[in-house]
């Protein structure tokens, strides 16, 4: 179930053209923002998945497009992609904005919830906005600390209860489309 699928959801005014999206999903209005701007689509005609797993490739393609697509001006600093990826002009323009680091992308690497809020945190200029959660996995000296705040205060996603964020949770394609959604939606 990879995103070069090209099987696109013909009825997106719908949202439960999508046999495994119900209307009353917490996702079902971000799974429809999603498709209608192209972000993402469904994994076949009649499925989201919104239960797999996210990989790295498929939440930073997804921002990638949410944000238009833009063309990385900088050359290929992955010695494990090639311009045949579906992910690739994502995994650059990732790596030009500091998303990614290194000379392995690492693509189908599931995407956790400190990554994911940290790739939105990038995408929203790296705002520090001081502490708006005290959450007792979350190191205040961690790499991602205030990636976790800016969440919070941007009610993109809180923790999974009052005192963890489970910043090593792995996250779901609903998951995801809903905090891109939260982030991003006009």
């Amino acid at each position: 179930k990879t995103e070069d699928n090209k099987t696109e959801n013909t009825n997106t005014s719908n949202v439960t053209a999508f046999a495994d999206v119900k209307s009353a999903d917490y996702f079902a209005d971000a799974v429809k923002w999603a498709v209608e701007r192209n972000i993402t689509q469904g994994t076949s005609a009649s499925t989201f998945s919104p239960n797999d797993t996210c990989t790295r490739a498929q939440i930073l393609t997804f921002l990638w497009r949410a944000v238009g697509s833009p063309k990385a001006e900088i050359e290929n600093p992955f010695t494990d992609i090639s311009a045949n990826d579906y992910f690739y002009d994502a995994a650059i323009w990732a790596y030009g904005k500091d998303m990614v680091t290194g000379d392995k992308f690492e693509g189908n690497t599931p995407c956790t919830r400190a990554s994911t809020v940290e790739y939105l945190w990038k995408n929203a200029g790296s705002p520090s906005l001081g502490k708006f959660g005290e959450f007792e996995d979350v190191d205040e000296d961690a790499d991602y600390a205030d990636a976790v705040d800016w969440a919070v205060a941007a009610e993109v996603t809180s923790g999974v209860s009052e005192t963890e964020f489970a910043p090593e949770n792995t996250c779901t394609r609903g998951q995801i489309v809903t905090f891109l959604c939260r982030a991003l939606e006009d």
